[in-house]
């Protein structure tokens, strides 16, 4: 498993930046769409995690409410849902609330002080787990990832969102922005993202990475790659974690794909086997975006160095990128002689293209493929 699971940030907000209003009432920000949006990402993540403030006020179920993902969780060995996870400095919670139903394991995390008052509470209706005093999310991610927790999304409140973010914690943000203005009559009771120091690490110093702006019906869709290493690392680690979508193969690697256009665009993702049996990563990418004078300045960032050696299809990842023109490859993980003897890399510079190997990264994509590398 990697130190520690990747982790995204979840929220909306309205268009002057608030999460909710001030009354006791819970209010939806995100319409249709953006709800079914989030049930897409809550169905590639290994567990959910909210404060507990947001366990008594807003009583979520954190669960998965589309069928058709579920079953796609479990045709991979996942369970329905993934786990709930919460932090709690006083352990006052109600083992009634939505939370700790049945359906998904859950994992309370506390502060030291308060674990003898979240027993008392909670009695078997959740795992708890001692935080340290006061509660470190450090110690929480390697705990998740010592429980096989891989992907974490972090859905609220305010508290532990800030927290992440002045920590920097945190690999992804997505922020959808509601079209309209609450102004509240008393904006200091109302929650906003709440950094608890005077500048983040994601300040203008070392701005986040924009990786999509987009529609969701009304609503405006931000999402943004952070985390060490600049651009360069944070489209590579998002390349990693797509492979962590790909349907189960024995006798395939999974892989993840971004193209990046030269002004820093998005311009496609694929993963292997996202639309066809013998799909690999840089082919879906590629045919996603068909032809396209932009791949002459762009690069594709790789969890795995492009096939140099293929027998599913006619046609090597090599040989895609070298047609499209692509005259720079980033990839973190040298392929092992598993299945072809690996040479991808070395027929692309041979070809001409700048190839950038990034072995930092690697352990986390091969982590996405231990059942094929232990075997």
């Amino acid at each position: 498993m990697p130190p520690r699971p990747y982790v995204l940030l979840s929220c909306a907000t309205s268009a002057d930046g608030y999460l909710d209003d001030a009354s006791p009432r819970r209010l939806i920000l995100s319409g249709p769409a953006d709800l079914d949006r989030v049930d897409e990402v809550r169905a590639g993540c290994d567990a959910i995690m909210v404060g507990a403030q947001t366990v008594r006020k807003d009583n979520p179920r954190l669960l998965i409410r589309d069928p058709r993902r579920r079953a796609r969780r479990a045709a991979r060995g996942l369970p329905e849902h993934p786990a709930r996870v919460t932090l709690t400095g006083t352990g006052d919670l109600d083992p009634r609330a939505n939370f700790f139903a049945p359906g998904a394991p859950r994992l309370v995390y506390c502060a030291t002080p308060a674990l003898s008052r979240a027993q008392a509470n909670l009695g078997e209706s959740a795992v708890l787990i001692d935080a340290g005093d006061p509660a470190s999310l450090n110690v929480i991610l390697q705990d998740l990832s010592e429980r096989s927790v891989a992907r974490l999304l972090v859905e609220g409140g305010a508290q532990l969102l800030g927290e992440f973010l002045a920590q920097d914690l945190a690999d992804e943000f997505h922020l959808a922005i509601a079209p309209f203005f609450l102004a509240p009559p008393t904006p200091n009771t109302a929650p906003r993202l709440n950094l608890p120091v005077p500048v983040s690490p994601s300040g203008p110093s070392n701005p986040m990475t924009l990786a999509e702006a987009g529609r969701v019906e009304e609503m405006v869709l931000l999402r943004y790659l952070l985390g060490p290493g600049g651009p360069e690392h944070r489209f590579l680690r998002w390349a990693v974690e797509l492979s962590r979508l790909c349907p189960p193969s024995a006798t395939a690697f999974s892989v993840g794909a971004v193209i990046v256009g030269e002004d820093g665009e998005v311009l496609a993702t694929g993963f292997s086997r996202e639309q066809e049996d013998h799909d690999h990563a840089e082919e879906v990418a590629l045919r996603k975006l068909g032809p396209d004078p932009r791949l002459r300045h762009a690069s594709i960032y790789s969890s795995l160095v492009p096939c140099g050696a293929r027998a599913s299809r006619p046609l090597t990842c090599v040989q895609h990128i070298l047609a499209a023109g692509i005259p720079r490859v980033v990839f973190a993980w040298r392929e092992p002689a598993l299945f072809t003897s690996g040479e991808g890399a070395d027929q692309l510079r041979a070809a001409g293209v700048a190839v950038t190997e990034v072995p930092e990264l690697a352990d986390r994509a091969r982590s996405v493929n231990a059942h094929l590398v232990e075997r």
